[in-house]
C-alpha cells in the first residue's frame, strides 16, 4: 500500500479512505476488471447468435487479457462467500454466456460445464500466451481459431450426444 501511496503521490493514510487495504484492492480491481470483461463480452456478443457470438467473445475475452494483463489476474480472483457484489459481478459474465450458449440446447450443469470448458481454454491460452509459453514462430491467432473450432466441435458433439438421448426416451 505504501508503494501504490507513493506512486499515487498521496500519504498511504489517504488509501484507506478508499480501500480496505490491501484484500479492499484487490476486490475493487477485480471488480472494476470483471466489468470492463463484461462490457467487452455483451460488445462482441450484440448482434451475434451461436458459433458467431462464440468466436467474437473468444476473440473479446483473449484481447482482454492482451490489453489489460494486471485487471485480467485480478479478474481471477475468487470471491469471499458473503460477497454478493462480486459473485453477482462473475454471474453476470456465465448468464451471458448461458444466453449464446442456448441456440445448443445445452440443459443445466451442461451448460455451466461448457462454460467452465470455455473459460478454462481461453484463460490457458491467455496465459500461455502472457508467459510467452508459445515459443514457436505461428500466428497467435490461428492457434486461438483452432482452439475454438475444438471447442464448438465438441459443443456440436454434446448436443448431438443429447438430441439421441432425448429421442431415446
Amino acid at each position: 500500500m505504501a508503494t501504490l501511496a507513493q506512486k499515487l503521490e498521496v500519504r498511504s493514510p489517504s488509501l484507506y479512505n478508499h480501500v480496505n487495504g490491501l484484500t479492499g484492492l484487490r476486490r475493487a480491481l477485480s471488480l472494476h476488471g470483471l466489468g470492463l470483461l463484461t462490457a467487452d463480452l455483451t460488445q462482441a456478443a450484440v448482434g451475434r447468435s451461436g458459433e458467431d457470438a462464440i468466436r467474437a467473445m473468444s476473440l473479446a475475452y483473449v484481447g482482454f487479457a492482451r490489453r489489460h494483463p494486471g485487471l485480467y489476474e485480478a479478474t481471477l480472483q475468487a470471491p469471499a462467500e458473503e460477497d454478493n457484489e462480486h459473485r453477482q459481478a462473475g454471474e453476470l459474465i456465465v448468464g451471458l454466456l448461458l444466453r449464446v450458449l442456448e441456440t445448443y440446447r445445452l440443459r443445466d450443469e451442461m451448460a455451466l460445464h461448457a462454460i467452465r470448458c470455455f473459460r478454462s481454454l481461453l484463460h490457458g491460452f491467455a496465459s500461455l500466451e502472457q508467459q510467452g509459453g508459445f515459443g514457436l514462430p505461428l500466428d497467435m491467432d490461428v492457434t486461438l481459431q483452432l482452439l475454438v473450432d475444438t471447442f464448438l466441435a465438441g459443443i456440436e458433439r454434446l448436443q448431438a450426444a443429447h438430441n439421441q438421448a432425448s429421442a431415446d426416451q
